[in-house]
Formats: structure tokens, C-alpha cells, sequence
């Protein structure tokens, strides 16, 4: 069956980096556009940033532009997230999800998605 599990999260202190990783079975991983999306505890989740079938295009949140990059190794049916200069507002449990055709910023396009993995951001 489809299957995301997402690694990588973790403790770090601010102006720190984690690279969080999606792994990815159970469909060809070249056909599906892969989005990042994070939940902080009482808030909505949100858009952190998504990248094409075959990693050409990108797109990003603002609150994320120029601190993270996401990028995929198809071979590896894997998809990463860099997170470089972090902040303390970057606490969230981070979720990777998949679906079909292009990348897309909402939730409500991606129809299977991992099982979150947590990442603090602290001194």
C-alpha cells in the first residue's frame, strides 16, 4: 500500500538546520509531486513548500523562502527538506504528502500523506 514516512526531526537551536527526509513505497514515486506542510500545536496546517515529479520546479512558502529547499531523489524514492537558519517559529510537526501532476500549495490536493515527524526549534 502507499506509504510516506517522514525522518529527520529533532531538537535545534535557532539559526540551526535539520534535513528532514519523506521515504516513500507502494507507488512510483517519478509520477507524484511531493508538498512539505507543518502543524504547530493550535494553529491550521500549513504550506511549507513542493516540488514536481521530476524536481524542475519548486515552490515555497514565504515564511520558508530562502532558508529551505526541497529537493528528491527519485532512484531513492525519497524527497528531502533542508532547513537552514532556523527560527523558534519553525516548531512544528512536519508532514510530507503526495499526489499526482503538479505541485500545489493546499491541502486538500494531496491524497496520501506521512505520519508527521516533530521538530523543535529552542535554546
Amino acid at each position: 500500500q502507499v506509504q510516506l514516512v517522514e525522518s529527520g526531526g529533532g531538537l535545534v537551536q535557532p539559526g540551526g538546520s535539520l534535513r528532514l527526509s519523506c521515504t516513500t513505497s507502494g507507488f512510483t514515486l517519478d509520477y507524484y509531486a511531493i508538498g512539505w506542510f507543518r502543524q504547530a500545536p493550535g494553529k491550521e496546517r500549513e504550506f511549507v513548500a513542493a516540488i514536481s515529479p521530476n524536481g524542475g520546479w519548486t515552490i515555497y512558502a514565504d515564511s520558508v523562502k530562502g532558508r529551505f529547499t526541497i529537493s528528491r531523489d527519485n532512484a531513492k524514492n525519497t524527497v528531502y527538506l533542508q532547513m537552514n537558519s532556523m527560527k523558534i517559529e519553525d516548531t512544528a510537526v512536519y508532514y510530507c504528502a503526495a499526489r499526482t501532476s503538479v505541485p500545489s500549495s493546499e491541502t486538500y490536493a494531496y491524497g496520501y500523506w506521512g505520519q508527521g515527524t516533530q521538530v523543535t526549534v529552542s535554546s
